[in-house]
């Protein structure tokens, strides 16, 4: 994202915290690709041809609306306004010095049903608990220049249904799923009612994950949101302490 965007920054914009594979990696282009989007150059992508989808009647473009507006990604901090006294140089400050105390690591993922929609997962407990830590502790660095969830996005969330625990959490954090509540996940599709689309993703997606190999935590990455509804645009790249240079 240009310079010229932040600085002319408003209220309405969002900041999140994702993780997102190197611009250089084959798990960048792979997911850009399937999503057809690449939240950072702005480029629209054309999707790959799924046999399995399409004798079901569906495209991977019809899949993936909701996941292409966010990019590829997998949310450590989830998007928030930035509170009223706060600048986004302020944050992307934060940001680097927090990225700069993270060891990178590569993690074997699968392709998983998570719900109604498809997702990727670490496929070892210890990984997913390491990505776990760090989205905690970014979570703890980014909670000072975050403005408070108006009422209206508490609501919200309430009404859709929260546990005990989950509420406890929004109102802590403003988020509900954080902490212990937290799951590492790279959506691949949207909610989907049919089992057998779900199916044909997750058998897709597990035959590109063994191609592609490990993905590699190298960093994370500031994206943001211009306006309500709108895309998500990776802003600036967040490398992680050990990264090759």
């Amino acid at each position: 994202m240009s310079d010229d965007v932040i600085n002319a920054w408003t209220p309405d914009m969002r900041i999140a915290l994702y993780y997102a594979p190197p611009s250089s990696s084959a798990w960048w282009r792979a997911g850009s690709e399937w999503l057809g989007r690449d939240a950072e150059s702005g480029d629209t992508l054309e999707p790959p041809v799924e046999p399995a989808l399409a004798a079901l009647g569906h495209t991977v473009a019809a899949v993936t609306s909701a996941p292409r507006r966010y990019g590829w990604h997998g949310t450590l901090v989830a998007p928030f306004h930035i509170a009223g006294d706060i600048g986004p140089q302020r944050v992307l400050s934060v940001a680097r010095e927090w990225a700069s105390t993270v060891a990178c690591f590569d993690a074997p993922v699968q392709a998983v049903e998570m719900g109604g929609f498809v997702a990727l997962r670490a496929e070892l407990a210890a990984d997913d608990a390491a990505v776990r830590k760090i989205a905690s502790s970014a979570l703890h660095a980014l909670a000072p220049l975050r403005a408070r969830p108006s009422p209206e996005d508490t609501e919200r969330r309430l009404a859709a249904g929260l546990s005990a625990r989950q509420r406890a959490l929004l109102h802590e954090w403003g988020y509900p799923y954080v902490l212990d509540e937290f799951r590492f996940h790279m959506t691949l599709s949207d909610s989907l009612d049919h089992a057998p689309v779900r199916t044909a993703i997750v058998s897709s997606w597990r035959a590109r994950g063994e191609a592609l190999g490990p993905l590699p935590l190298h960093g994370a990455a500031l994206f943001v949101q211009t306006q309500p509804g709108a895309p998500f645009i990776l802003w600036q790249r967040l490398p992680f302490a050990g990264v090759p240079a």
